[in-house]
């Protein structure tokens, strides 16, 4: 069991040793103006809570005996702080301008609770059940809640212990599946509508939670531009361009947040062309923390009024395909904008 894991075992079953939230300071310096270019995401949260005798039943999670209160107040906080983080992870280059803008802006409009097992089914290819999502979002009655309450997002949190799989995001759509999952066109209902669904473990926190929202930014702009995006953003370790979620720009191996080495990256005057100045970093510029790390990825994205171009045109706002993916693939729209865009 990691320390990470630990630490939040003995705050769940009411441990003495608190574990220090692994959060950033979510206040800026200067509260930001609503972005001319934001997108409003409403979500879903829904709980699923096995329960026997008032506690989390680990007969079932696996790894997870808390009392119900103490997760309920557990998801409850974390979802807030998943939601801050994302909101403050879409400010382009709020690291240099404490006056910029959240593109993204959250808002949870209901939390369903079910004080049952997550429903699985046998997938070949898993050791374990998978979690079986057309279930859930039956029960749910998920049509409704995107079609007409407009939800593109849906955020169950529920388990793994090691005794059920899970996708960490799942897409569905009229665009297709574009996510961190293994894109069965079959394992959400479909609609007119694109939603995505992400499955977080309440034995985790925020970092963890807003790490599969990242393996999701990645899938996106991955599918809309491989080369910019991947070969060019992203770039091999060691490159010094602007890393991904596993490997930030000194990163040697998977989760190296905490790698001390110093690297001379653009990460923060990123150009498509190399060509933007370079500083001299290592995981200090993130206080050595791995949900620090992302909003500051985040924030490096090519956000509202980047003045980025490529082969002389213009970058778009790459905030778009999370915040509205419908209306970007319906306009055609590219990490770079084609004329007339």
């Amino acid at each position: 069991m990691s320390k990470r894991i630990h630490q939040f075992w003995q705050w769940l079953t009411g441990g003495t040793n608190q574990p220090q939230p692994d959060t950033p300071d979510m206040a800026p310096r200067l509260q930001p103006a609503r972005a001319a270019q934001s997108f409003t995401i409403p979500v879903l949260v829904v709980n699923y809570f096995p329960v026997r005798n008032g506690h989390i039943d680990i007969r079932v999670t696996g790894d997870v005996s808390a009392p119900l209160e103490q997760v309920r107040s557990h998801t409850a906080a974390v979802t807030r702080q998943v939601v801050s983080a994302l909101e403050e992870g879409s400010r382009y280059h709020a690291y240099k301008d404490p006056a910029a803008p959240s593109c993204l802006h959250y808002e949870v409009l209901d939390t369903l609770e079910f004080l049952e097992p997550l429903p699985t089914w046998s997938k070949a290819g898993h050791r374990v059940p998978m979690t079986d999502y057309n279930a859930i979002m039956a029960r749910i009655d998920a049509r409704m809640w995107v079609m007409e309450r407009g939800v593109k997002e849906i955020w169950i949190w529920g388990y793994h212990g090691g005794v059920i799989d899970l996708w960490e995001s799942n897409m569905a759509g009229p665009w297709g599946d574009i996510s961190n999952s293994d894109r069965d066109a079959h394992d959400l209902p479909v609609f007119d509508r694109t939603y995505t669904v992400y499955h977080y473990n309440y034995q985790r926190g925020p970092s963890e939670a807003v790490e599969d929202h990242i393996h999701q930014i990645e899938a996106v702009l991955r599918h809309i531009d491989h080369e910019l995006f991947w070969e060019r953003f992203v770039g091999r370790p060691g490159e010094g361009r602007c890393g991904w979620a596993h490997y930030p720009p000194n990163g040697v191996r998977d989760y190296d947040w905490r790698n001390r080495t110093y690297v001379w990256t653009d990460i923060e005057d990123w150009r498509p062309d190399g060509s933007g100045e370079k500083v001299h970093i290592n995981c200090e510029r993130w206080h050595c923390d791995s949900l620090q790390w992302f909003i500051y990825w985040m924030q490096s994205l090519p956000g509202l009024d980047n003045n980025l171009f490529f082969q002389g045109q213009p970058l778009s706002n790459w905030w778009t395909f999370i915040g509205d993916f419908d209306a970007a693939m319906q306009e055609r729209l590219g990490l770079v904008k084609r004329t007339g865009q």
